[in-house]
């Protein structure tokens, strides 16, 4: 069964092009770890007025992005990303989940 899920992150304003560019070099040994977890859809939006960001999972399976802060390469890539949105003392990204709160089907 597929799950769906969304959060959102907030870049430190003036860092969104380099956001982007990380994002456009993602690592291939991270996404092979996304897929294998189950993550078979994941987008991220930016508002660039607030800087914030919207994510978005579709899943398959019970774990997500947000459960993979124990492996190595998870949190290399957090400290690669400290330095442009807003950390919680580990390097995590800030995440706020998102409740859905309509669908259509």
């Amino acid at each position: 069964m597929l799950k769906k899920i969304a959060f959102r992150m907030k870049l430190i304003p003036g860092n969104e092009a380099e956001y982007e560019r990380r994002h456009r070099e993602i690592w291939p040994e991270l996404v092979t770890l996304l897929k294998d977890t189950g993550i078979v859809d994941y987008q991220i939006f930016l508002d660039k007025e607030t800087s914030c960001l919207f994510a978005y999972q579709v899943i398959e399976g019970d774990a997500n992005s947000q459960d993979l802060g124990g492996t190595e390469i998870v949190q290399h890539w957090w400290k690669y990303m400290a330095d442009l949105m807003e950390t919680n003392p580990d390097n995590s990204p800030v995440s706020v989940a998102l409740p859905n709160v309509f669908t259509l089907l």
